[in-house]
Protein backbone atom coordinates (compact mmCIF):
# COMPACT_ATOMS: atom_id res chain seq x y z
CA UNK A 1 0.00 0.00 0.00
CA UNK A 2 1.43 3.37 -1.00
CA UNK A 3 1.93 6.23 1.44
CA UNK A 4 -0.32 9.26 1.16
CA UNK A 5 0.93 11.57 -1.58
CA UNK A 6 -1.05 14.84 -1.68
CA UNK A 7 0.22 15.70 -5.15
CA UNK A 8 -1.77 12.74 -6.53
CA UNK A 9 -5.01 13.61 -4.71
CA UNK A 10 -7.92 15.68 -5.92
CA UNK A 11 -8.96 16.65 -2.39
CA UNK A 12 -8.44 16.07 1.34
CA UNK A 13 -11.60 15.79 3.42
CA UNK A 14 -10.76 17.07 6.89
CA UNK A 15 -13.92 15.77 8.60
CA UNK A 16 -15.30 12.20 8.46
CA UNK A 17 -16.72 9.95 11.16
CA UNK A 18 -15.92 6.40 12.22
CA UNK A 19 -19.30 5.28 13.52
CA UNK A 20 -18.99 1.51 13.52
CA UNK A 21 -16.09 -0.90 13.93
CA UNK A 22 -15.32 -3.86 11.70
CA UNK A 23 -16.88 -6.08 14.38
CA UNK A 24 -20.10 -4.08 14.29
CA UNK A 25 -19.80 -2.44 17.71
CA UNK A 26 -19.16 1.19 18.56
CA UNK A 27 -22.06 3.61 18.81
CA UNK A 28 -21.69 6.89 20.69
CA UNK A 29 -25.20 8.13 19.86
CA UNK A 30 -27.76 5.35 20.04
CA UNK A 31 -30.40 4.38 17.49
CA UNK A 32 -32.84 7.24 18.14
CA UNK A 33 -30.29 10.00 17.61
CA UNK A 34 -28.84 8.20 14.58
CA UNK A 35 -32.31 7.99 13.08
CA UNK A 36 -33.01 11.67 13.75
CA UNK A 37 -29.63 12.71 12.31
CA UNK A 38 -30.32 10.70 9.16
CA UNK A 39 -33.67 12.42 8.76
CA UNK A 40 -32.10 15.86 9.31
CA UNK A 41 -29.46 15.27 6.62
CA UNK A 42 -31.84 13.54 4.22
CA UNK A 43 -30.14 10.14 4.35
CA UNK A 44 -32.17 7.25 3.02
CA UNK A 45 -31.77 3.92 4.80
CA UNK A 46 -28.97 2.78 7.09
CA UNK A 47 -25.59 4.28 6.27
CA UNK A 48 -22.79 3.47 8.70
CA UNK A 49 -19.69 2.36 6.78
CA UNK A 50 -16.82 0.55 8.43
CA UNK A 51 -13.34 2.03 8.32
CA UNK A 52 -12.41 -0.29 5.47
CA UNK A 53 -15.45 0.90 3.53
CA UNK A 54 -14.53 4.52 4.19
CA UNK A 55 -11.05 3.85 2.81
CA UNK A 56 -12.52 2.26 -0.31
CA UNK A 57 -14.96 5.14 -0.76
CA UNK A 58 -12.21 7.76 -0.75
CA UNK A 59 -9.72 5.72 -2.75
CA UNK A 60 -12.28 5.35 -5.53
CA UNK A 61 -12.47 9.16 -5.66
CA UNK A 62 -8.72 9.73 -5.47
CA UNK A 63 -9.15 11.60 -2.19
CA UNK A 64 -7.85 11.27 1.35
CA UNK A 65 -9.78 11.91 4.54
CA UNK A 66 -9.28 12.65 8.21
CA UNK A 67 -11.33 10.12 10.19
CA UNK A 68 -12.22 9.99 13.89
CA UNK A 69 -14.71 8.60 16.42
CA UNK A 70 -16.42 10.75 19.07
CA UNK A 71 -15.88 9.71 22.69
CA UNK A 72 -19.01 10.58 24.70
CA UNK A 73 -18.83 7.79 27.23
CA UNK A 74 -19.23 10.03 30.31
CA UNK A 75 -22.48 11.53 29.04
CA UNK A 76 -24.01 8.82 26.85
CA UNK A 77 -22.72 5.70 28.59
CA UNK A 78 -21.98 4.35 25.10
CA UNK A 79 -18.61 3.26 23.75
CA UNK A 80 -17.37 4.79 20.49
CA UNK A 81 -15.19 3.03 17.95
CA UNK A 82 -11.82 2.61 19.65
CA UNK A 83 -9.21 5.23 18.79
CA UNK A 84 -6.71 2.42 18.35
CA UNK A 85 -8.89 0.76 15.73
CA UNK A 86 -9.12 4.01 13.78
CA UNK A 87 -5.36 4.44 13.91
CA UNK A 88 -4.74 0.82 12.90
CA UNK A 89 -7.10 1.20 9.94
CA UNK A 90 -5.21 4.32 8.88
CA UNK A 91 -1.95 2.37 9.12
CA UNK A 92 -3.48 -0.31 6.90
CA UNK A 93 -4.72 2.32 4.41
CA UNK A 94 -2.06 5.06 4.63
CA UNK A 95 -2.77 6.28 1.10
CA UNK A 96 -6.26 7.54 2.04
CA UNK A 97 -6.90 7.57 5.81
CA UNK A 98 -5.46 10.17 8.19
CA UNK A 99 -6.04 9.24 11.85
CA UNK A 100 -7.54 11.62 14.40
CA UNK A 101 -8.84 10.46 17.78
CA UNK A 102 -11.35 11.56 20.39
CA UNK A 103 -10.84 11.64 24.15
CA UNK A 104 -13.70 12.67 26.44
CA UNK A 105 -12.57 15.72 28.46
CA UNK A 106 -14.15 14.12 31.54
CA UNK A 107 -11.23 11.66 31.57
CA UNK A 108 -8.86 14.38 32.79
CA UNK A 109 -5.28 13.29 33.48
CA UNK A 110 -6.07 9.75 32.35
CA UNK A 111 -7.25 11.19 29.05
CA UNK A 112 -4.07 13.24 28.73
CA UNK A 113 -2.00 10.08 29.05
CA UNK A 114 -4.17 8.53 26.36
CA UNK A 115 -3.54 11.53 24.08
CA UNK A 116 0.22 11.18 24.42
CA UNK A 117 0.12 7.43 23.83
CA UNK A 118 -2.08 7.75 20.74
CA UNK A 119 0.30 10.28 19.18
CA UNK A 120 3.52 8.52 20.14
CA UNK A 121 2.51 4.91 19.51
CA UNK A 122 -0.18 5.22 16.83
CA UNK A 123 0.73 8.36 14.89
CA UNK A 124 -2.57 10.14 15.57
CA UNK A 125 -2.45 13.67 14.13
CA UNK A 126 -5.33 15.37 15.92
CA UNK A 127 -8.24 15.14 18.35
CA UNK A 128 -11.95 15.79 17.83
CA UNK A 129 -14.07 17.46 20.53
CA UNK A 130 -17.85 17.69 20.40
CA UNK A 131 -18.85 20.09 23.20
CA UNK A 132 -22.60 19.51 22.72
CA UNK A 133 -22.34 15.74 23.12
CA UNK A 134 -19.54 15.82 25.69
CA UNK A 135 -21.38 18.56 27.62
CA UNK A 136 -18.52 20.94 28.30
CA UNK A 137 -17.48 24.44 27.36
CA UNK A 138 -14.13 24.30 25.52
CA UNK A 139 -12.67 26.95 27.83
CA UNK A 140 -13.49 24.94 30.94
CA UNK A 141 -10.20 24.63 32.80
CA UNK A 142 -10.84 20.96 33.48
CA UNK A 143 -10.17 20.27 29.78
CA UNK A 144 -6.84 22.10 29.77
CA UNK A 145 -4.88 19.03 30.81
CA UNK A 146 -5.91 17.44 27.49
CA UNK A 147 -4.97 20.54 25.50
CA UNK A 148 -1.56 20.59 27.17
CA UNK A 149 -0.97 17.03 26.02
CA UNK A 150 -2.20 17.82 22.50
CA UNK A 151 0.00 20.92 22.26
CA UNK A 152 3.05 19.15 23.65
CA UNK A 153 2.52 16.28 21.19
CA UNK A 154 2.32 18.63 18.21
CA UNK A 155 -1.23 17.52 17.38
CA UNK A 156 -4.32 19.43 16.19
CA UNK A 157 -7.50 20.17 18.17
CA UNK A 158 -10.75 20.11 16.17
CA UNK A 159 -13.93 21.42 17.82
CA UNK A 160 -17.51 21.02 16.68
CA UNK A 161 -19.04 24.53 16.57
CA UNK A 162 -22.53 25.85 15.91
CA UNK A 163 -25.81 24.03 15.66
CA UNK A 164 -25.66 20.26 15.46
CA UNK A 165 -27.84 18.00 13.35
CA UNK A 166 -27.68 15.44 16.18
CA UNK A 167 -30.90 15.69 18.14
CA UNK A 168 -32.54 18.00 15.59
CA UNK A 169 -36.28 17.39 15.49
CA UNK A 170 -36.26 15.20 18.61
CA UNK A 171 -38.29 16.53 21.58
CA UNK A 172 -35.99 18.71 23.65
CA UNK A 173 -33.30 18.23 21.02
CA UNK A 174 -32.60 14.81 22.47
CA UNK A 175 -31.23 16.55 25.57
CA UNK A 176 -28.45 18.19 23.57
CA UNK A 177 -27.71 21.81 24.52
CA UNK A 178 -26.46 24.17 21.81
CA UNK A 179 -24.89 26.61 24.26
CA UNK A 180 -21.69 24.56 24.44
CA UNK A 181 -20.82 25.07 20.77
CA UNK A 182 -20.42 28.85 20.58
CA UNK A 183 -16.96 29.16 18.98
CA UNK A 184 -16.04 32.09 21.22
CA UNK A 185 -15.40 29.59 24.00
CA UNK A 186 -12.57 28.24 21.81
CA UNK A 187 -11.05 31.73 21.62
CA UNK A 188 -9.78 31.32 25.19
CA UNK A 189 -8.18 28.03 24.15
CA UNK A 190 -6.44 29.74 21.23
CA UNK A 191 -5.11 32.42 23.59
CA UNK A 192 -3.94 29.99 26.26
CA UNK A 193 -2.41 27.46 23.81
CA UNK A 194 -0.91 29.61 21.04
CA UNK A 195 1.22 26.77 19.67
CA UNK A 196 -1.70 24.40 19.12
CA UNK A 197 -3.41 24.35 15.68
CA UNK A 198 -7.19 24.59 16.04
CA UNK A 199 -9.98 23.79 13.59
CA UNK A 200 -13.48 25.18 14.09
CA UNK A 201 -15.64 22.53 12.47
CA UNK A 202 -18.65 23.52 10.36
CA UNK A 203 -20.17 26.85 9.43
CA UNK A 204 -20.81 28.00 13.01
CA UNK A 205 -24.51 28.95 12.76
CA UNK A 206 -25.72 31.08 14.50
CA UNK A 207 -22.24 32.32 15.46
CA UNK A 208 -20.67 32.57 12.00
CA UNK A 209 -19.25 36.06 12.51
CA UNK A 210 -17.59 35.01 15.76
CA UNK A 211 -15.84 32.12 14.01
CA UNK A 212 -14.65 34.31 11.13
CA UNK A 213 -13.38 36.91 13.56
CA UNK A 214 -11.38 34.32 15.47
CA UNK A 215 -9.84 32.85 12.32
CA UNK A 216 -8.76 36.31 11.20
CA UNK A 217 -7.43 37.25 14.63
CA UNK A 218 -5.74 34.02 15.73
CA UNK A 219 -3.06 32.62 13.36
CA UNK A 220 -3.57 29.02 14.51
CA UNK A 221 -7.37 28.96 14.05
CA UNK A 222 -8.82 27.37 10.88
CA UNK A 223 -12.39 26.70 9.74
CA UNK A 224 -13.66 23.51 8.12
CA UNK A 225 -16.75 23.64 5.92
CA UNK A 226 -18.25 20.28 6.84
CA UNK A 227 -21.78 19.44 7.83
CA UNK A 228 -23.47 21.89 5.43
CA UNK A 229 -24.08 21.71 1.73
CA UNK A 230 -22.20 24.68 0.23
CA UNK A 231 -25.46 25.93 -1.30
CA UNK A 232 -26.46 26.97 2.22
CA UNK A 233 -23.23 28.81 3.09
CA UNK A 234 -23.89 32.38 4.25
CA UNK A 235 -22.51 35.03 1.84
CA UNK A 236 -20.15 36.37 4.51
CA UNK A 237 -18.46 32.97 4.85
CA UNK A 238 -18.01 32.75 1.08
CA UNK A 239 -16.58 36.29 1.00
CA UNK A 240 -13.99 35.50 3.70
CA UNK A 241 -13.12 32.15 2.12
CA UNK A 242 -12.38 34.03 -1.11
CA UNK A 243 -10.27 36.69 0.58
CA UNK A 244 -8.82 37.03 4.09
CA UNK A 245 -9.24 33.35 5.01
CA UNK A 246 -8.40 31.69 1.70
CA UNK A 247 -5.40 29.98 3.34
CA UNK A 248 -7.31 28.85 6.45
CA UNK A 249 -10.56 27.36 5.14
CA UNK A 250 -10.75 23.58 4.68
CA UNK A 251 -12.90 21.14 2.76
CA UNK A 252 -14.84 18.80 5.00
CA UNK A 253 -17.92 16.74 4.23
CA UNK A 254 -19.08 15.21 7.56
CA UNK A 255 -19.23 11.78 5.87
CA UNK A 256 -21.26 9.60 6.13
CA UNK A 257 -24.08 12.10 6.83
CA UNK A 258 -22.91 14.17 3.85
CA UNK A 259 -21.00 12.43 1.09
CA UNK A 260 -18.05 14.13 -0.60
CA UNK A 261 -19.91 13.76 -3.92
CA UNK A 262 -22.90 15.70 -2.64
CA UNK A 263 -20.72 18.37 -1.03
CA UNK A 264 -18.48 18.86 -4.06
CA UNK A 265 -21.40 19.06 -6.48
CA UNK A 266 -22.75 22.02 -4.53
CA UNK A 267 -19.27 23.51 -4.11
CA UNK A 268 -18.86 23.52 -7.91
CA UNK A 269 -21.76 25.98 -8.07
CA UNK A 270 -20.31 28.30 -5.42
CA UNK A 271 -18.71 31.58 -6.44
CA UNK A 272 -15.17 30.69 -5.38
CA UNK A 273 -12.18 32.14 -7.21
CA UNK A 274 -10.34 29.58 -9.40
CA UNK A 275 -7.07 30.19 -7.56
CA UNK A 276 -8.76 29.64 -4.18
CA UNK A 277 -10.53 26.36 -4.98
CA UNK A 278 -7.43 24.12 -4.77
CA UNK A 279 -6.48 25.77 -1.48
CA UNK A 280 -9.82 24.89 0.09
CA UNK A 281 -10.01 21.41 -1.42
CA UNK A 282 -6.49 20.23 -0.65
CA UNK A 283 -3.60 22.64 -0.20
CA UNK A 284 -4.62 24.18 3.13
CA UNK A 285 -5.27 20.77 4.68
CA UNK A 286 -1.99 19.37 3.36
CA UNK A 287 -0.11 22.22 5.00
CA UNK A 288 -2.02 21.98 8.30
CA UNK A 289 -1.49 18.22 8.48
CA UNK A 290 2.19 18.47 7.60
CA UNK A 291 1.76 16.61 4.32
CA UNK A 292 3.21 19.30 2.06
CA UNK A 293 6.87 18.42 2.65
CA UNK A 294 9.46 19.58 5.19
CA UNK A 295 9.27 23.11 6.50
CA UNK A 296 12.09 25.55 5.74
CA UNK A 297 14.47 26.22 8.56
Amino acid sequence: MSVLDPTRLTAIDIHTHAEVSSSGHGDALGKDLHRASGSYFGIEGERRPTLEQIADHYRERNMACVVFPVDTESTSGLAAVANEEVAEAAAAHPDVLIPFASVDPAKGARGARQVRRLVEEYGVKGFKFHPNLQEFFPNDRSAYVLYEAIRDSGAIALFHTGQTGIGAGVPGGGGIRLKYSNPLAVDDVAVDFPGMPIVLAHPSFPWQEEALSMAVHKPEVHIDLSGWSPKYFPPLLVHYANSLLQDKVLFGSDYPVLTPDRWLAAFDQLDIKPEVRPKILKDNAARLLGLDGPKEA
